[in-house]
């Protein structure tokens, strides 16, 4: 025999793995602090800035 499933329950826990997996998405892309944000954006700078510093330009005919 089948086991008898109560819609209701399955919707409601499907919202709830829902909201969940959005939070969980929320708190990953703000949830930190200004001062890691700061730290981000000056390591991405440095970085980016010795890339271009190392660069090879073409040569001139």
């Amino acid at each position: 025999m089948a086991e008898i499933v109560n819609l209701r329950r399955v919707r409601k826990d499907k919202a709830r793995r829902d909201r969940e997996s959005e939070a969980d998405a929320n708190r990953q892309r703000f949830g930190r602090t200004k001062a890691e944000k700061i730290a981000d954006k000056d390591a991405e700078t440095r970085a980016r800035r010795s890339l271009d510093g190392k660069q090879l330009e073409p040569d001139k005919p």
